[in-house]
């Protein structure tokens, strides 16, 4: 643990709580992609398998609990709450999800560090969260108008895999033999999905402006 990953955990966590504050404080998932919140919530089923086997420390449980449960609320909110899921808008959230978790599963069967079950799960998490922040980004390209709670919410995503970049540099420099490619890589790939979104977002608060995505 160090201060880049603590950073990174928090600005993650705050990111869902922004979310969960849109959805039931303001009864809305307007501009919120279903399709991103499923791919997260599956990222975190198949990167957390070890959370009732293993334990490592109390917070590393915590944080595991929090991102399954939180996950999954989120998407029961949009699809079963008799208010919220009315506000979910189908017609203009129709990526197609699942050609990016087959690309990401048979690449986890090729490449991965051991070929083991949860290995290999754990392996399609970290591809799968590389992409999965897709639908959200052409959903918000589709819409005129993004509301704050939704700008905040996808900006603390990018910054908390930014802050991950920096810890793993950190780590690097002070621990011996700290080398993972695919863990480098699927999170620089991430990272620079959000670079345009970054600077929209970024020039839209040095301006005051209502931020809005080129299509």
């Amino acid at each position: 643990m160090n201060i880049f990953t603590l950073a990174g955990d928090m600005t993650h966590l705050m990111s869902i709580l922004v979310l969960l504050l849109k959805i039931h404080t303001i009864k809305s998932c307007a501009g919120i992609s279903l399709k991103t919140q499923e791919l997260y919530a599956l990222m975190f089923v198949t990167r957390y398998l070890d959370v009732y086997t293993n334990f490592y420390s109390i917070y590393n449980t915590i944080m595991k609990v929090i991102f399954l449960g939180s996950s999954f609320t989120i998407v029961w909110y949009i699809r079963q709450h008799s208010v919220v899921r009315r506000s979910y808008d189908k017609d203009q959230d129709t990526f197609r999800h699942y050609f990016l978790m087959i690309p990401c599963l048979l690449l986890a069967l090729l490449i991965n560090d051991k070929f083991t079950f949860t290995e290999v799960m754990w392996t399609f998490s970290i591809y799968l969260e590389a992409v999965a922040i897709l639908p959200q980004l052409v959903l918000l390209q589709r819409t005129s108008n993004i509301d704050n709670l939704t700008g905040q919410y996808v900006f603390l995503l990018g910054a908390y895999r930014a802050l991950y970049i920096l810890n793993w540099i950190y780590r690097y420099y002070t621990e011996a033999h700290f080398v993972h490619w695919i863990t480098w890589i699927a999170g620089l790939i991430q990272t620079l999905l959000y670079a345009d979104f970054f600077y929209y977002y970024f020039t839209s608060w040095k301006n005051n402006k209502r931020l809005q995505l080129p299509l």
